[in-house]
């Protein structure tokens, strides 16, 4: 007998069946309701599916509306799912009103197996595989969450698409709690916060490049001297290389004949120039500008770089995906024995820096892909050592086959956000070639040169990166060590006025980030705004606190704590923010 989770909706594969079921009812249903529409692809995705459409009109919420209520007319229909095949001329033939599907058809290989499904009179090109029924999907546990454009193939050159998103369950309560998700989720929206507490601004004027604003500043800031700080603990120097070199630097790295079309290139004094898409190549500069003794291996080398990409418009969301970034970048050159310890090291480092957040993760092992340089047995090797290393550090894996950068197999790390999904952020890459295609070199015990190997690794991904994961992981409001305001002191009377600014100023002299809301406003008013800025305590004074030299404490939760001397909410600020406490 087979597994019962292996049939479940638990199982991954089971899921996507079942999703992708979903998106063929929903495009049977459009094409019900408005013929003139035509198709392009509709996969199961992570958390649901989407189907592209080619439309004479924009969708909107009234269409969607009509669209479930088609969908469960289909599903309560009960149609079978049946799989044909058709030679290649009779499939063209068949799908001579679809053009996407034809140029599907035509990108196939001559000798590939066309496949078709069909469900009553609807029939997609389709690869499965599928439900054997509309009558499995349940009517009243699915819904079309959004509706944006994209871009046919990914190309921005091609015809603009209209996307359709949907989710559905086995019950209806497991649907009911997955929409509960989504819209605290759209609460949680990065770039809704972000405006909302004057952290960064997406502008038409620089689509994927963000602005900073001042709360925002603190906020990286922050981020990157705590970035410094446990750098430094683990032993790493840090760099700073140009943000535009040479083609010829480009050339030996390999991005200018595979990444170019994703660099921003220009021409200085008659030469090719492009701004750096990533890190490495001026790392492997700075390594080789001196010699090297087996004695200063490994090297731990750190470096923020600002780097630039050119992301496709569709592609830009919020900080998640944008053309700017500033990449936490670290390149470890060491012997081949050191291995093992150094990826060891560094996954305790991104443990610690990940609990700090309180954001859990898993771990992909990329294996060699299809297009790898070097030889297998290299390969093997050094997959072989990043399991070892997650073993004996007693964190589990699941292989993620071929998915390996070109230049050597990876560990990707996954985290968990408070709402449970996932962001790929930290990564740890072995690079047998670079090192190769660059010459560096180091003096060994036996006083002959020898090739170092090299990691590529990143733990925030990118500060922007990080900082649209923790905003929505904290909904905004962040543990005090990072908060951009720390301490809102609120007078309650003219007569205390004095009083908060000079509690304000012993709490700046302190190191801590405090305000004073000076404004003729009511008090209740005043702490609401404190609490809309996600502030973590407020300071309230009155004539009473004038009197005694206290201070009325309040959590941004609403929790009073009383009144304090200054000395002793000073202490309890103090153990929170060096504790890096998450409350």
């Amino acid at each position: 007998m087979e597994n019962a989770k292996e049939l479940s909706f638990e199982n991954e594969a089971c899921r996507k069946t079942y999703w992708h079921s979903c998106s063929h009812v929903m495009a049977q249903a459009v094409k019900r309701l408005w013929p003139e529409v035509r198709l392009a692809i509709g996969p199961a995705i992570d958390g649901g599916w989407y189907y592209d459409f080619q439309s004479p009109f924009a969708f909107t919420a009234e269409h969607l509306e009509q669209i479930e209520a088609e969908m469960r007319n289909i599903c309560k229909e009960k149609l079978p799912l049946e799989r044909f095949e058709l030679p290649r001329a009779e499939a063209l033939a068949f799908m001579q009103a679809e053009p996407f599907k034809l140029e599907l058809i035509r990108d196939l290989p001559e000798d590939a197996a066309i496949s078709f499904y069909r469900q009553g009179e609807f029939v997609d090109l389709c690869a499965g595989p599928h439900l054997d029924s509309t009558g499995r999907i349940k009517a009243n546990a699915f819904k079309l969450t959004a509706c944006n454009a994209a871009y046919w193939r990914g190309d921005s050159k091609r015809e603009t698409l209209q996307r359709i998103y949907g989710v559905a369950f086995p019950k209806k309560e497991e649907l009911d709690a997955c929409l509960a998700r989504i819209e605290e989720a759209k609460k949680r929206d990065h770039r809704r916060l972000g405006r909302e507490l004057g952290l960064f601004l997406l502008l038409e004027e620089g689509p994927g490049f963000p602005f900073y604003l001042p709360n925002g500043m603190v906020l990286k800031n922050t981020l990157i001297d705590y970035w410094r700080e446990v750098h430094k603990r683990y032993g790493y120097v840090e760099i700073s290389t140009p943000m535009m070199l040479n083609r010829g630097l480009w050339e030996r790295s390999g991005h200018w004949q595979h990444y170019k079309e994703n660099m921003y290139t220009t021409v200085i004094d008659e030469t090719d120039f492009a701004i750096k898409p990533m890190n490495c190549p001026g790392g492997m500069l700075v390594y080789r500008a001196e010699p090297h003794s087996y004695r200063d291996l490994p090297l731990r080398v750190g470096e923020l770089g600002l780097v630039h990409r050119h992301e496709l418009s569709g592609a830009l969301h919020g900080l998640f995906r944008v053309r700017c970034f500033t990449q936490d970048d670290a390149h470890i050159f060491m012997t081949w024995d050191q291995m093992l310890d150094e990826i060891k090291n560094v996954i305790r480092l991104f443990d610690e820096v990940y609990s700090v957040f309180g954001l859990q993760y898993q771990i992909e092992v990329s294996t060699m892909p299809e297009d790898h340089m070097g030889e297998v047995e290299v390969w093997d090797f050094a997959t072989e050592t990043l399991k070892k290393a997650c073993e004996e550090m007693g964190k589990s894996y699941v292989i993620n086959e071929g998915d390996g950068a070109f230049y050597g197999p990876k560990l990707d790390f996954h985290i968990s956000d408070s709402l449970g999904r996932t962001w790929q952020c930290g990564t740890i890459q072995l690079d047998m070639q670079l090192p190769e295609r660059f010459e560096l070199s180091y003096i060994g015990a036996d006083g002959e040169k020898h090739r170092p190997v090299m990691i590529h690794r990143v733990v925030f991904g990118s500060l922007e990166r990080i900082i649209g994961v923790i905003t929505e992981h904290f909904a905004g409001a962040f543990p005090l060590w990072l908060a951009p305001v720390q301490v809102k002191v609120l007078p309650v009377t003219d007569r205390a006025a004095a009083y908060a600014e000079e509690l304000c100023r012993a709490l700046d002299r302190s190191g801590f980030r405090a305000e004073t809301d000076r404004r003729s406003e009511k008090l209740g008013y005043k702490i609401r705004q404190a609490q809309a800025m996600k502030v973590p305590y407020m300071a309230i004074v009155g004539d009473r606190d004038l009197e005694r030299q206290t201070v009325s404490v309040r959590h941004r939760s609403g929790k009073d704590l009383g009144a304090m001397s200054l000395d002793a909410f000073t202490a309890l600020l103090q153990e929170e923010r060096d504790t890096k406490a998450i409350r």
